[in-house]
């Protein structure tokens, strides 16, 4: 075999290796493009094997290659090699591209092609036998094909991420019931505020997890209108009219996932708006998952001069040259994924932003950070997850005689001293150094019992305080 074939296009010939399932077409963009050094995202390649399987099959029933029974079915079956992972290696082009697409459409058209001739016993490059633009582009654009593509790759990532989500939420759930009991300082901007449990405090980060749950479950009904059928424009030109009607029902039986054609193709084809609401929903958990990672650390500082209220699991030693340091890793990497999501949003965002009449050419930017995002935080959920968020132990010796020498405690008294008596109290532990309960008993007569009542687990998680008949209200 030679060592190359040659391929013609527009712009003239061009020797392409005779291994390879690419042509011509994904020669040149591999020649203008080499940007990332990152291919298209595995599941956006599966996409567009799904979406170039649901319009052969539409084609091959509205009568497409009915006097050639193999080509139709060479064709479907590498269609389906592509859509259920296979062939992904020959998609080479880099995922970041101008041309809207169109060079990642025509490598998946090239290499489908060339495997549709090799099952057909033919050479790679005999396009006259199965052709990538006539066969395997028949009555589609890139415009509505890439696009189309990146919502079902963002749907079965979304799958992933809900999963990890709520595992995620669960875990914090589980450690709000496991230090329901244990009473701690509260601290508002940094400073020791007022008295609450582990358990509400844990109770508060599963909660925040399970907005955003509900708002990554709403994603799907953004994301499941799709332009397929709308060809260049949205117009449908040169498409069939029974194709455009079927091609997406095809899709939805192909994929079993609820797609939808879009009323107005126009529309779904120069606006990439739902993009950018997708994305904010996913800086949302980004956001949510830094605050609980800048908290975890800041609770699980010292050991000894620090707040130490929670150890996290040691995952590995912290440091080349201090003796048995131990960081914080899981917190800091997961941190730092969520800083990058919420780069890629802007990133995003502007692309969205930037296209230009009927159509964005920018959405394999629109594709990368999408895609990378959904990676990213199915990911850092799973990892923040198994190796930090189910291990955490609770310093309750710890939490116990900080609540103790805290002035926050003095908050505490408040239904039973009122605030001015309380507030002495504060000033007065500060300026001795006895502790809360102490002052309470000597300057306020608390007693022991009461004090332990007024800082319980019960008390201070209750919502307000109910008078006892003869109390007065301070």
């Amino acid at each position: 075999m030679a060592p190359t074939r040659t391929e013609t296009d527009a712009l003239g010939s061009r020797q392409v290796p005779s291994e390879a399932l690419w042509g011509i077409h994904t020669l040149r963009a591999l020649d203008n493009f080499p940007l990332t050094g990152r291919p298209l995202h595995p599941m956006l390649v599966r996409a567009l094997g799904w979406v170039k399987l649901a319009a052969a099959q539409t084609n091959r029933r509205l009568g497409a290659w009915s006097d050639d029974a193999p080509k139709a079915e060479a064709i479907v079956a590498a269609c389906r090699e592509m859509a259920e992972g296979g062939l992904f290696e020959a998609v080479v082009v880099d995922g970041l591209q101008g041309g809207a697409g169109t060079s990642a459409n025509m490598n998946v058209n090239e290499v489908l092609a060339n495997r549709a001739l090799e099952l057909l016993g033919s050479t790679r490059g005999a396009y006259d036998r199965v052709s990538p633009l006539d066969d395997l582009n028949r009555h589609q654009s890139t415009n509505d094909v890439f696009p189309t593509a990146l919502r079902i790759a963002a749907l079965f990532l979304l799958d992933r991420l809900e999963q990890n989500v709520v595992v995620l939420q669960e875990a914090f759930q589980q450690q709000e019931q496991r230090w329901a009991h244990v009473v701690k300082v509260a601290r508002t901007e940094l400073q020791d505020a007022v008295l609450i449990t582990a358990g509400r405090a844990f109770g508060a980060y599963a909660e925040a997890i399970n907005r955003d749950r509900w708002r990554i479950s709403k994603c799907h009904e953004r994301l499941r209108v799709v332009n397929l059928g709308g060809t260049a424009v949205g117009t449908g030109l040169a498409a069939p009219r029974r194709y455009i009607f079927e091609v997406t029902e095809t899709l939805r039986e192909l994929t079993g996932l609820s797609l939808a054609r879009a009323e107005n193709l126009v529309d779904a084809t120069q606006n990439a708006d739902t993009f950018v609401e997708v994305s904010g929903i996913l800086k949302a958990h980004a956001t949510n998952l830094l605050k609980i990672c800048s908290d975890l650390r800041l609770l699980s500082s010292g050991p000894d001069a620090g707040f130490a209220e929670i150890q996290l699991p040691q995952r590995q030693a912290g440091s080349s040259i201090m003796p048995g340091k131990v960081n914080p890793v899981i917190p800091e990497v997961v941190s730092q994924a969520a800083m990058l999501v919420i780069g890629n949003d802007s990133a995003l965002t502007l692309a969205c932003a930037s296209g230009n009449l009927e159509l964005n050419p920018f959405l394999p930017l629109v594709a990368m950070t999408l895609m990378d995002n959904l990676e990213l935080l199915a990911r850092a959920d799973d990892i923040l997850c198994r190796h930090c968020v189910s291990g955490i132990e609770v310093d309750e010796t710890r939490c116990a005689r900080q609540v103790e020498n805290s002035t926050a405690a003095a908050t505490a008294l408040l239904p039973a001293i009122g605030h001015e008596r309380a507030s002495a109290i504060a000033v007065l532990a500060a300026q001795t150094g006895s502790t809360v309960r102490e002052l309470a008993q000597s300057e306020a007569g608390i007693s022991g019992e009461q004090f332990e009542q007024l800082t319980s687990a019960t008390a201070v998680c209750r919502l307000g305080f109910v008078p006892s008949p003869n109390q007065k209200i301070p």
